[in-house]
């Protein structure tokens, strides 16, 4: 057979070595809806355990919210399962045009495109847009799904470093011949929880002809005086280009993503994009869930609000246990342990305190920055986060890191 024993063993040695370098990831069953109390089951096959959830996109604490759920189930009923087919062929619904109508509404854009996630709204933007005369500069930390997009496009592909305005200067200076310019970007940054710096990357991008796109996956529903995004909070709306977000996260955690900016370039998209031509529209209960949730975000902040809060109290919690943390001001705050065994033993841990948060490490964060990256959710109550407090400082004292530098726990555990 083609799959032959020296194949096998190919893969089994590989994933053996996974293992023995403590980046193998295991995942766990959860038994309940998503929200700030779970039920898990971990190790496969032991009783499910009560946990809080300290470690999911859940940031507005939408995910299991009855009103959404409510209009999930009338969108079920009324449109049906599913399209079973692309938007261009007999894909699109009234309630389709309707939430990218919400959508640039709710972004301050011209126009938007449904895609059936946001990481195919990514894989699809550059290549439909851009040809071999063109550039594409991004941040060296921009997410994983805009590599694999950059990777799909004939454009040139350049970087610069992680906030670096000058950087990215020189970088238009140098591409100054180029036919279109396009700098890249996320909006709030998914590992480490740090704010793109967009007033001044706008500055640049209009004094050098460029066009500036945004991932707001992180961002939207919650950051910014009234949830619309990091280009509220930086009080650039409108002068972004192209906006990518998810409805995964903040915007029901159920599926889908788009793309929204200028209309030439959703049309663009509409005309070219692979993901959009080739694969199933969103189906018709994630769409009524999206609708559902845009209308309680634009009828009131309380939800961001207390998001808001909520960060502020974690953060000072951890900062006052002696933990080391990555800066910023967004529901994202890494736990930082540098080491990949250590972050597990300490998700491991604090999970037998019924605490539910994930390590992470090489290669979803570089070699020798894993972290627990911990979440916060509008959900969670202040006793939720006052039990994960108590717990993580726990096990913090157990393995002795806190009020430790960073230099100090590498020199204990390594990196």
């Amino acid at each position: 057979m083609a799959y032959s024993d020296k194949t096998k063993g190919i893969y089994q040695e590989t994933l053996k070595g996974i293992r023995d370098a403590g980046l193998f990831k295991v995942e766990r069953f959860i038994h309940s809806t998503q929200a700030a109390d779970i039920e898990v089951e971990f190790p496969v096959g032991s009783t499910l355990k009560k946990a809080i959830n300290i470690c999911a996109n859940n940031y507005l604490g939408l995910s299991s919210h009855p009103d959404v759920i409510k209009a999930a189930h009338e969108g079920l009923d009324v449109r049906g399962y599913g399209m079973s087919s692309v938007r261009f062929i007999c894909g699109t619904q009234d309630i389709h045009k309707e939430l990218e109508h919400k959508v640039t509404e709710f972004l301050g854009t011209e126009d938007t495109i449904l895609f059936p996630s946001c990481m195919d709204a990514n894989a699809g933007f550059f290549e439909a847009v851009l040809t071999k005369d063109d550039v594409m500069i991004s941040d060296r930390l921009v997410h994983a799904s805009i590599i694999d997009g950059i990777r799909l496009a004939p454009a040139i592909h350049d970087t610069f470093k992680h906030s670096d305005m000058a950087h990215l200067e020189n970088k238009l200076q140098l591409h100054a011949d180029k036919r279109l310019k396009v700098v890249i970007t996320d909006g709030v940054f998914s590992m480490d929880g740090d704010t793109a710096k967009l007033d001044e990357m706008v500055v640049l991008c209009e004094k050098y002809d460029a066009m500036l796109f945004l991932d707001e996956s992180h961002s939207s529903g919650f950051i910014g005086k009234t949830g619309r995004g990091t280009h509220e909070k930086c009080g650039v709306m409108g002068k972004i280009d192209v906006i990518t977000t998810t409805f995964g996260k903040a915007l029901g955690g159920a599926s889908g993503g788009c793309v929204s900016g200028r209309k030439e370039l959703v049309e663009m998209c509409r005309q070219k994009a692979r993901p959009y031509l080739f694969s199933n529209t969103i189906a018709p209960v994630v769409v009524s869930g999206v609708l559902r949730v845009l209308e309680i975000l634009s009828s009131n902040t309380e939800r961001r609000d207390k998001l808001e809060k909520n960060t502020e109290f974690w953060r000072k919690g951890l900062k006052e246990a002696g933990f080391v943390l990555k800066d910023g001001d967004t529901p994202i705050v890494p736990v930082m342990l540098f080491n990949a065994k250590l972050a597990q033993d300490v998700s491991r841990d604090l999970f037998e305190e019924g605490i539910y948060a994930i390590g992470f490490f090489f290669p979803v964060v570089p070699q020798g920055q894993a972290r627990i990256r911990t979440q916060i959710s509008a959900g969670h109550e202040i006793h939720h986060l006052e039990k994960a407090l108590e717990a993580f400082r726990k096990v913090g004292k157990k393995y002795n890191i806190l009020g430790k530098t960073k230099e100090e726990i590498i020199q204990m555990y390594g990196n």
